[in-house]
């Protein structure tokens, strides 16, 4: 079984998040063994829901966290879920808001319930995990032809707008 598994340690800086979206494009780019094969939409996705779930983290605990991208194929001729993992130290809940009209912030976990296949949070230590997964074409397929069965589905955490 074909599998891709890194992380990287952010630190509690704006600025990583920059570089986080930079890490998870590169882990997902030509050159890198991975069971998943995103086309350019899906990997536009994958970091967009990198910068929120980072920006989370860096902005709501000013503490260091750290991105994890796992990505294991299941079976042959299934969609594979590439993972996205965000830990702190933080044993604060993700609390979904929701943004009005010119407000800066407050989209960031709609914007993940919206992108993302399926998402959720559990507490881990002292802190919290907050993850969320996107269904892929496995990396034997032509780019943009999913496989038809989705993954298993995860523990969702329902909007509260």
């Amino acid at each position: 079984m074909q599998e891709l598994e890194k992380q990287l340690d952010v630190a509690p800086e704006p600025s990583e998040v920059g570089r986080a979206r930079r890490w998870v494009r590169a882990q997902l780019g030509k050159g890198q063994p991975c069971p998943a094969r995103p086309d350019e939409s899906q990997t536009d996705t994958l970091v967009l829901l990198v910068s929120e779930l980072v920006t989370n983290a860096v902005v709501h605990t000013g503490r260091p966290a750290v991105l994890r991208l796992a990505v294991r194929q299941v079976a042959t001729g299934r969609n594979v879920p590439v993972r996205l993992e965000v830990v702190d130290d933080s044993s604060r809940a993700p609390r979904p808001r929701h943004a009005e009209g010119e407000d800066t912030g407050g989209r960031g976990l709609e914007l993940v319930e919206v992108l993302a296949d399926r998402w959720g949070w559990h507490h881990e230590g002292q802190g919290k995990r907050v993850w969320c997964e996107l269904d892929c074409s496995p990396a034997g397929s032509p780019r943009g032809e999913e496989a038809s069965e989705p993954s298993e589905p995860g523990r969702r955490v329902p909007a509260g707008y």
